[in-house]
């Protein structure tokens, strides 16, 4: 018998909103997707957080966005207001992207600074981060040197990718993310979750969230798997 629910399932999916031809009837019919498979949250293009905020208010479903992104090269400060605004505007989780040249320069003090900035400011408001590694960009030395940063200042989760890049979720990937990671952080797959079984796969290797587009096609997917179809 299986040890999960399709609502275990469902709550594992940060349903993503991000692309840049998204309209805004596209995007609340995307909010209004998540409402009816109860996942864990939308992942909305930053302008957007009202919108998500409004739709999504009074249930479970949590208004997530983005900072920093694509890329993770504005400063410090820009990265900080952009989550002060987020949160003023009603998010409740942050992905944010780390200074990807920091990191490939190894100036690792400065990798701190940014995240733990970032960090410091959410968690004073009771929002929680994902720090977005791009992995497609970085050799293990890296992901591993990130991981322990994520975990000095506390940040929530590891996040494999922000979908755009070259490649996404790897198994290798999520191995080293979890084993470098101290328990209080998880880790989330994003990139290349498209089916039933690759959800599994993930969640056995420690994933407890997953970025998808297509949140809708996966999880009927799963439903038409635990219901024996």
């Amino acid at each position: 018998m299986a040890d999960y629910t399709l609502t275990d399932l469902a709550k594992m999916f940060d349903h993503s909103l991000l692309q840049p031809v998204l309209t805004d009837a596209e995007m609340e019919a995307g909010c209004k997707v998540a409402l009816e498979y109860d996942v864990a949250s939308v992942c909305i293009k930053p302008y957007a957080v009202p919108l998500a905020a409004r739709i999504l208010k009074g249930s479970t479903v949590a208004v997530c966005t983005v900072i920093g992104f694509p890329h993770g090269g504005n400063v410090t400060r820009i990265k900080v207001a952009e989550a002060e605004q987020a949160m003023a505007d009603g998010a409740i989780e942050l992905d944010m992207v780390c200074n990807i040249g920091k990191v490939l320069s190894k100036d690792w003090s400065y990798v701190k600074d940014d995240i733990g900035a970032v960090v410091k400011a959410a968690h004073h408001k009771k929002a929680r981060v994902k720090v977005i590694f791009e992995n497609c960009f970085l050799q293990d030395e890296h992901k591993e040197m990130l991981c322990k940063i994520c975990g000095e200042v506390n940040a929530d989760w590891v996040k494999t990718s922000t979908g755009y890049g070259d490649s996404g979720a790897t198994d290798h990937d999520l191995l080293l993310m979890r084993r470098c990671s101290p328990s209080h952080v998880q880790v989330k797959a994003a990139g290349g979750v498209r089916t039933f079984e690759r959800v599994l796969a993930v969640r056995a290797l420690g994933v407890t969230r997953i970025g998808a587009t297509a949140t809708k096609g996966i999880l009927e997917e799963c439903k038409a798997k635990l219901a024996g179809k």
